[in-house]
């Protein structure tokens, strides 16, 4: 199994204090090579115009990639534009298309991108909660325009709901965008009447929800819908900020809640997709949450 990561990821600095800083992709990335060093290795390449133009507007292309930054340029209360952000998030966009790639040439079956910034909250037009470019999305897109997929499916179980992933492709029957995540909460989306053309399905977990509650939604409402979607690629916004020790939200899962819920994925990419899953790292704001959750998902991607 290979993983896609490159230094560029940790050169995006929002500045001190912030939650999405350096030293989450740090942690992720020492501790899959601690639990496994067998893992394949890669360097996130350079995602192009195009790639991202599939998923986003042209104006906020050049807000984040043209813009001149000396320092640090707040785009809202939350989204830091920093003298390496734009290599970063290039490269964050850029390691989902090529995820995407091999697992549909068959070089891989399963692949993690331990990348940052995460995306799943960038809309076409705007950069906004720790995102800057929808990496998700972006990958999506290029399943669908590059290899003629019909049926992809975006999972999302991070804590927060994925505005961004939902807005983007909430009507294009292509793209199925399943979401599990705590209400009330930013960015107050996903209520479960947002339907898209019958290609969105929320799940609002509230506060204090634990492993029982979590497992029984999806296996009872979203892994159903999933199975029954026949996804010919699977696609896991893979944030762990819904970890009990995460400082960000009031969920309380665990490593082996992380790791039952990617078992399930793979088992339907089996059916359905050839094995073929595409993870990239969103959220998750405890260093050691974050090492737990990514050894548990990265571990279940591998089974």
């Amino acid at each position: 199994m290979r993983i896609y990561t490159h230094p560029a990821c940790t050169r995006h600095d929002p500045g001190p204090g912030h939650a999405e800083r350096p030293l989450r992709l740090v942690a992720v990335t020492e501790a899959l090579r601690e639990a496994y060093p067998d893992l394949q290795w890669c360097e996130a390449p350079l995602a192009s115009r195009g790639q991202l133009l599939r998923a986003h507007g042209d104006g906020l292309l050049s807000l984040v990639l043209d813009s001149v930054v000396d320092g640090p340029m707040q785009l809202d209360p939350d989204t830091v534009l920093a003298p390496g952000s734009a290599e970063a998030a290039l490269r964050a966009a850029g390691a989902g298309v090529a995820a995407v790639d091999a697992v549909i040439k068959g070089e891989d079956k399963r692949v993690f991108c331990a990348v940052r910034p995460p995306g799943h909250h960038a809309t076409i037009d705007a950069a906004m909660g720790f995102c800057l470019f929808n990496n998700i999305a972006v990958a999506a897109a290029h399943a669908c325009e590059k290899h003629g997929l019909s049926r992809v499916a975006v999972i999302d179980f991070d804590v927060h709901h994925g505005n961004g992933t939902q807005a983007i492709f909430d009507t294009d029957p292509r793209v199925m965008y399943v979401s599990s995540h705590q209400m009330p909460l930013y960015p107050d989306t996903g209520y479960v009447h947002e339907r898209g053309v019958g290609n969105i399905v929320n799940a609002p977990l509230p506060p204090g929800t634990g492993s029982e509650g979590f497992r029984r939604v999806w296996r009872e409402r979203l892994l159903p819908t999933i199975d029954g979607f026949r996804p010919q690629l699977l696609l896991i916004s893979a944030g762990f900020d819904a970890h009990k020790r995460d400082p960000l939200a009031q969920v309380e899962l665990d490593g082996e809640d992380f790791r039952w819920i990617t078992a399930e994925l793979v088992a339907i990419a089996e059916r359905h997709a050839l094995g073929r899953v595409v993870s990239m790292l969103e959220g998750g704001y405890d260093l050691a949450a974050l090492r737990e959750s990514s050894v548990a998902h990265v571990g279940a991607l591998m089974a």
